[in-house]
C-alpha cells in the first residue's frame, strides 16, 4: 500500500503501475430500424445542358449541321449557340476566322463550331406529373 492519503500518479509511481484489464464492450444486437451511420445530405447533383439562344429550350448535346430548336425553329448550329461567340472580339468570334459570318442566328458550315455547353444543378428528383412517384414518396414517409 502507498503511504499517501490520495491515489494519484506521479514521479514516484514509475515502478509500480498497475494494469487493470481492459474493459470488453458489450455487444449489441443490430436493429435495422436506427442508423448506424450519420445520413449523407442529398446534394444535387450537376450536369451538362445545351440551351437554345433565343428561347432557352433545353437540346440535345450532340448538334447536327441540320439541327433546329424543338420550341422556336432556330437553327442551332449558328455562331449564336457556339462556344466562341463572343461580341467583343474581331469578326464576333473567339477563334481564328478569316471572313466575318453575318448574320450570327442563321445556320452556318463554321469548321470550329461547338455547342455552348453550360452547368446546371439536378434539382428534380422526381418527373412532373408522376402520381406514383408522388404515391411512393409518401409511403416511404411512414416506413421503419
Amino acid at each position: 500500500m502507498s503511504d499517501r492519503k490520495y491515489r494519484q500518479s506521479g514521479y514516484q509511481d514509475e515502478g509500480r503501475r498497475e494494469r487493470r484489464p481492459a474493459l470488453a464492450r458489450p455487444v449489441e444486437a443490430h436493429d435495422p430500424r436506427i442508423p448506424r451511420d450519420p445520413r449523407v445530405p442529398n446534394m444535387p447533383g450537376f450536369k451538362q445542358v445545351f440551351r437554345c439562344a433565343r428561347c432557352g429550350h433545353l437540346e440535345p448535346l450532340d448538334v447536327q449541321a441540320d439541327s433546329t430548336c424543338g420550341n422556336c425553329g432556330v437553327d442551332l448550329h449558328a455562331c449564336v449557340h457556339c462556344v466562341s461567340f463572343d461580341s467583343g472580339a474581331r469578326f464576333e468570334c473567339a477563334a481564328n476566322v478569316p471572313v466575318r459570318l453575318s448574320p450570327k442566328d442563321v445556320k452556318n458550315q463554321c469548321s470550329s463550331f461547338a455547342p455552348r455547353v453550360s452547368v446546371e444543378r439536378e434539382t428534380g428528383s422526381t418527373p412532373v406529373g408522376s402520381s406514383s412517384g408522388a404515391r411512393k414518396a409518401f409511403d416511404d414517409l411512414f416506413k421503419f
